[in-house]
C-alpha cells in the first residue's frame, strides 16, 4: 500500500473517532417480535458504567461523559439476548432486541430443586452480605415530577373588622389559586455516604414549571400585606385559631417576613441552605433508605415475609445472569403485590416491581384528613467491583389526598391598648380537597467505596443555583448523561409570557 493511502486511512479513522466521541447518541429499544418498547433496559457503556431506558424505551448517551472511550454499547433486558451495537451506527434509530431462549439445565441445575420457602430464606439470610452499606460516592441523575389537582376549594367568608378584607377579596384569593399544576426538578449530583449519613454535591440543576400559576396569587399577597400594614399595630400579636387549636404570632415578625417569603418562593430558605438543595438531599435519602432491605422500609416483603404468599413463576435472564421470577401477593397483613427477580447463585434480589394493594395510611381528625393511596415502582440493583449490590435505577410513584374542613380565625390583640385588647378579627371556613402525585426517577451511573476521611473531606454546595425553565430545553443537559425525558416533559411549555425572576 502506498504511503498516501496509509495516511488517508489513518486520517479517516481519526476523523471518525473524534466525530463519535464528541456527540450525543439517542435511540429507542424495541422488542423485535412484538414491536413494543422496552422500558428499563440496561445500556452498558463501560465497565461498571451504564444507563437505563426510560418508560418509553428511549435513551441518550453523551460520549464525552464516559470515563473510557468506546466504539460499541451493549443493550440487555430481562429475558432478552444482549445486543452489541457500534456507536457510529446509532443515529436516532430503533434498536431491536430478541427474547433469549434459556437453557434450564445448564443455568439452573444446581438450584432448581429448591422450594420457594428455601429461596426466600436464602434471600433473607444473604441480605446483609449482598447489599452495600459502606460509605460510597455515587454519581447520579435525579428527576422529580410533582403534579397536583385541587378538587375542591371553598373558602367561606364569615366576618371581618377590616373593611378592605371582605368577601370579594376572599373570593379572589380562592379564584387565583391554581387548580392544576405540574413541577419538574432535575439534578446531576454526587451523593456521598450510606444509610446513616449523607452529603450531596449538586453539579447542575433545573426547575421546569409555570411561574404564571403564582403570579396572580403574588399580587393578592402584596395587596394583603399592604392592608395588614395599614390596619394592624406593630406591637400587636396575632392569634390564629382553627377549631380547638390556636397559636400566637408577633406582628413584627410577620411584617419583617416578606423578604423571607419571597426567598422561599424563589426556592431559597436561607442564605446557607436553599430549598432546591434541601429537597434533593431529603428525597434522595428517603429513596435510598426505603429500599426493601432497609430496616424501616414500608416495602417489607422479605423482612416480614410471613405477610406474603410467594410463587416461583418462571426463570429468566437479567444482565446475562440467571434469575428466579417470583410473584408475591399479600396475606391479610401485607400491603403490596409485585415481582422479585432473584439471582440463582447468590440469592440477591436484582430487581423488584411493586404496587400497593390497599391504602397505606389515613387519618381524619378535627377537620384535617390525609390518605396515602398510592405507592408503586421499580428498583434495579447492580453488583459493583466490591462484590456488593447497590441501587442502579429507581422509579417510584406516590399518590396522596389531603383535606381541610374547619373554621379559621385570625385575631389581632394588643396589651398596650386600653379597654378590650381585641383589635381586629377575620373569620373564615375552609373546605379544601387536593390530590398530589409524585414521581421520582434516579439513575446511578457509578458508585465507588470511599473512606471516612474521604467522606469527611467531601463538600456540599448548599446554596447551589438551579436554572428556571419555562419550557423543555434539549440543550440544557447537552454534554451530560441523564435519564431521557418522556414525551410529557419534552412537550411542556408555558403558554403565557413568564414573570421575570
Amino acid at each position: 500500500m502506498k504511503i498516501y493511502k496509509i495516511l488517508l486511512l489513518i486520517l479517516c479513522v481519526c476523523l471518525n473517532f473524534f466525530s463519535v466521541t464528541g456527540q450525543t447518541i439517542s435511540s429507542k429499544v424495541v422488542d423485535k417480535k412484538t414491536n413494543e418498547v422496552i422500558p428499563y433496559a440496561t445500556i452498558q457503556i463501560g465497565e461498571n458504567q451504564g444507563i437505563v431506558t426510560n418508560e418509553e424505551g428511549r435513551f441518550s448517551i453523551t460520549l464525552d461523559e464516559i470515563q473510557s472511550k468506546i466504539d460499541s454499547i451493549y443493550i440487555s433486558s430481562m429475558g432478552y439476548a444482549t445486543v452489541g451495537v457500534a456507536v457510529q451506527n446509532i443515529t436516532d434509530s430503533i434498536i431491536y432486541i430478541e427474547p433469549k431462549a434459556i437453557e434450564l439445565k445448564s443455568v439452573f441445575i444446581s438450584n432448581k430443586n429448591l422450594t420457594i420457602d428455601e429461596i426466600i430464606d436464602n434471600v433473607d439470610d444473604n441480605m446483609e452480605e449482598n447489599y452495600r452499606d459502606a460509605l460510597a460516592k455515587s454519581r447520579l441523575f435525579f428527576r422529580e415530577t410533582n403534579t397536583s389537582f385541587i378538587k375542591k376549594m371553598d373558602i367561606k367568608f364569615k366576618k371581618s373588622s377590616i373593611a378592605e378584607i371582605d368577601k370579594n377579596l376572599v373570593d379572589s384569593i380562592s379564584r387565583v389559586v391554581p387548580r392544576n399544576s405540574v413541577f419538574y426538578a432535575e439534578a446531576l449530583c454526587d451523593f456521598y455516604g450510606n444509610t446513616e449519613k449523607q452529603k450531596l454535591n449538586v453539579i447542575k440543576g433545573a426547575r421546569l414549571y409555570d411561574k404564571n400559576n403564582g403570579g396572580s396569587f403574588e399580587a393578592i399577597f402584596k395587596k394583603m400585606e399592604k392592608i395588614f400594614r395599614d390596619n394592624v399595630k406593630p406591637d400587636s400579636y396575632i392569634k390564629i385559631r382553627s377549631g380547638l387549636f390556636s397559636q400566637k404570632v408577633q406582628v413584627d415578625s410577620i411584617l419583617n417576613a416578606n423578604e423571607d417569603a419571597a426567598a422561599i418562593a424563589d426556592g431559597i430558605e436561607n442564605p446557607k441552605e436553599n430549598f432546591f438543595f434541601k429537597s434533593r438531599k431529603m428525597n434522595l435519602k428517603n429513596l435510598f433508605n426505603e429500599t426493601f432491605y432497609q430496616s424501616d422500609t414500608k416495602l417489607n416483603v422479605i423482612k416480614n415475609s410471613g405477610r406474603y404468599n410467594f410463587e416461583r413463576v418462571d426463570y429468566t435472564i437479567l444482565d446475562d445472569i440467571g434469575v428466579y421470577v417470583i410473584n408475591f401477593t399479600p396475606k391479610r397483613r401485607g400491603d403490596f403485590k409485585g415481582t422479585i427477580y432473584v439471582n440463582t447463585e447468590d440469592f440477591a434480589i436484582m430487581r423488584i416491581d411493586y404496587q400497593n394493594v390497599k391504602r397505606l395510611r389515613s387519618f381524619n381528625l378535627l377537620g384535617l384528613s390525609f390518605e396515602e393511596n398510592g405507592y408503586s415502582g421499580t428498583t434495579i440493583f447492580a453488583k459493583g467491583p466490591d462484590g456488593k449490590y447497590g441501587v442502579k435505577f429507581i422509579e417510584k410513584v406516590t399518590e396522596n389526598k389531603f383535606g381541610v374542613d374547619r373554621p379559621l380565625s385570625i385575631i389581632e390583640k394588643n396589651k398596650n391598648v386600653k379597654g378590650r385588647n381585641k383589635q381586629n378579627q377575620l373569620s373564615l371556613n375552609l373546605d379544601v380537597i387536593s390530590y398530589a402525585k409524585n414521581k421520582y426517577e434516579v439513575i446511578v451511573f457509578n458508585a465507588t467505596n470511599i473512606t471516612e476521611s474521604e467522606y469527611a473531606s467531601s463538600k456540599e454546595n448548599k446554596n447551589v443555583d438551579s436554572a428556571y425553565l419555562s419550557k423543555y430545553d434539549p440543550d440544557f443537559w447537552k454534554g451530560y448523561n441523564i435519564i431521557e425525558p418522556n414525551t410529557a416533559i419534552k412537550q411542556f411549555k408555558v403558554i403565557e409570557e413568564q414573570i421575570e425572576e
